[in-house]
């Protein structure tokens, strides 16, 4: 009889260990008040071997269960990361696409925190939560900027882009234009800044003395008239309009 209690008991143990092991670590129903539209089981998070800075990182597999009659399209959901004292650590996103009604998916989500999880919470993200801003700024300032091919003013400026690759163009009489690759991640904040430094003068520069500045291949000059071809043309000025030449370096004709 006691050999059987023995073996009961070695069978009870294993099984409270199997049973602890996937407890999870916390389930949230989202959203909270309302039709509720989907349940979130977060594992135990593990810790990785990597952290940046003093934040530690750590991995959690999560199983996301669509709990309305329809299925969700797309969800972008802001999760957020707590300590015992309820101080908030950390932060991280989900995002569900294509989960059929009633059906389940599973993924891993993996966040950065000052401390060590206790609790978590999810919220919707609105639109612009997804948005990053920045500074860009060019030398010299004043070019035009285009931002994924869309005019957005003159440098400095500064812009909101959302997490992924970007194309910034920029271009300003008498300089060459030029083209900037931005990519931005998960993980990057806003407050952030690009210079970019435009190539020398593709054109000789007069400035005349009425402020405006004009930008072509200069022909000749003598001592009443300047004569500059602009977009294919020549045009003629007198040299008291003329307040100052900036040539270009050119390589000479072989």
């Amino acid at each position: 009889m006691a050999r059987i209690w023995a073996v009961l008991c070695v069978m009870g143990m294993a099984l409270s260990t199997a049973m602890a092991k996937d407890t999870p670590f916390q389930v949230v129903t989202w959203p909270e008040t309302g039709t509720p539209v989907v349940r979130l089981t977060f594992m135990k998070f593990k810790q990785m071997t990597n952290g940046v800075g003093q934040e530690k990182g750590y991995v959690t597999d999560v199983m996301a269960e669509n709990l309305s009659d329809k299925p969700i399209g797309s969800l972008s959901l802001s999760l957020y990361v707590f300590d015992k004292s309820k101080a908030r650590i950390g932060d991280g996103d989900i995002r569900l696409t294509s989960v059929p009604a009633g059906q389940t998916v599973k993924f891993e989500v993996t966040v950065y925190v000052a401390g060590t999880p206790a609790s978590l919470t999810v919220e919707a993200k609105s639109p612009r939560a997804n948005l990053i801003s920045i500074t860009v700024n060019s030398v010299p300032q004043g070019a035009d900027l285009k931002v994924d091919g869309k005019a957005v003013g003159t440098t400095p400026k500064i812009i909101e882009v959302g997490v992924g690759k970007h194309m910034l163009d920029f271009s300003k009489d008498g300089f060459n234009a030029g083209r900037f690759p931005l990519e931005m991640g998960p993980r990057d904040t806003s407050g952030g800044s690009v210079s970019y430094e435009l190539g020398t003068s593709a054109h000789d520069t007069i400035e005349l003395r009425d402020g405006s500045v004009l930008s072509g291949d200069l022909i000749s000059i003598t001592g009443m008239e300047v004569q500059i071809r602009i977009g294919g043309a020549t045009q003629t000025y007198d040299r008291n309009q003329i307040k100052r030449i900036l040539l270009t370096t050119r390589d000479p004709v072989q």
